[in-house]
């Protein structure tokens, strides 16, 4: 009896030892599926608040634990949007002031085209009713007569038709008319202007049919040109070109009247009167006033 009491106990002893092993067994079976997904979520949680200490990023649709961006990347998507709507406001703000521009523009060139019209228009009518309006004031310094090398050039376009080259030629006699324009003539060329201007006047009221008429209207404008009154001697020598197409000195007078509107300080003006001599006497111009037009025209710039 007494050797079989120190085995129980030792039976005993292995009993007690095994059952927190078979404890532990029992503990260590495999999880369900629903504690493993719980677990992953707690581990994924954990390291979210290792990797975004400031808090969890925006949630988007879907799952509400999936970040889809981080703070960082959502506030510099904001900044870009305000960067790009503030650009657009800019070039829509841009576009309405140029467009507001260009329509300034329009109708600033529409309101000077339209002022330099009417100014034209006035100036024409102005110089073909020169025979009725009042003389002009006395010439500016500036517009004192030209020296005699200037006058010199002037003055082929009439004297390559004297008063006395008809008789010379074999022409008729001097009649009445042609000495009263020789007189007037011979007082231009001795610079006696307002004699000039004067007998030229008595000499086409008294003879408005004859040959010399457009001769003397041109010398009335080149005389008033000669004392610096460049105004009133465009309107002649206009008034004589329109009146008389066909006169012999119609091309002169376009040609003087560039020469006035030079004194007047109308560069543009003048080459339009040079071409408008070109265009309507074309080959027909005398050598001597195509020699001086083409100075005119260099002079001017055209």
């Amino acid at each position: 009896m007494t050797s079989l009491r120190p085995i129980s106990l030792f039976a005993a002893a292995a009993a007690v030892m095994l059952a927190p092993a078979s404890a532990a067994l029992a503990q260590r079976q495999p999880a369900s599926p629903e504690q493993r997904i719980d677990r992953l979520e707690q581990q994924v949680q954990q390291m979210q608040r290792q990797v975004f200490p400031k808090g969890r990023p925006a949630d988007t649709a879907g799952f509400a634990d999936d970040p889809a961006a981080s703070q960082s990347a959502v506030l510099s998507l904001d900044q870009r949007l305000d960067a790009l709507e503030r650009q657009m406001t800019d070039i829509l703000r841009l576009s309405e002031e140029n467009g507001h521009l260009m329509q300034t523009l329009r109708a600033d060139l529409a309101k000077a085209r339209s002022d330099s019209d009417a100014r034209i228009g006035v100036l024409e009518e102005r110089i073909a009713q020169g025979g009725s309006q009042p003389a002009a004031p006395a010439a500016a310094p500036s517009l004192a007569a030209p020296p005699a090398k200037d006058k010199t050039k002037l003055k082929p376009a009439v004297i390559a038709v004297p008063a006395a080259g008809d008789s010379a030629a074999g022409g008729p006699a001097l009649d009445p008319g042609e000495a009263a324009y020789t007189d007037g003539f011979k007082a231009w060329e001795a610079a006696r202007y307002d004699d000039a201007i004067a007998m030229f006047r008595a000499f086409t009221a008294a003879y408005p049919k004859h040959r010399r008429v457009s001769f003397a209207n041109n010398l009335i404008g080149r005389s008033l040109l000669d004392k610096g009154q460049a105004s009133a001697a465009a309107k002649a020598l206009l008034a004589n070109y329109r009146s008389n197409p066909a006169g012999e000195r119609a091309p002169d007078s376009l040609f003087y009247l560039g020469q006035a509107l030079m004194k007047l300080g109308q560069p543009g003006q003048a080459c339009k009167a040079y071409s408008e001599l070109d265009a309507v006497y074309g080959s027909k111009i005398r050598p001597d006033l195509k020699k001086l037009e083409d100075e005119g025209k260099t002079e001017a710039h055209c």
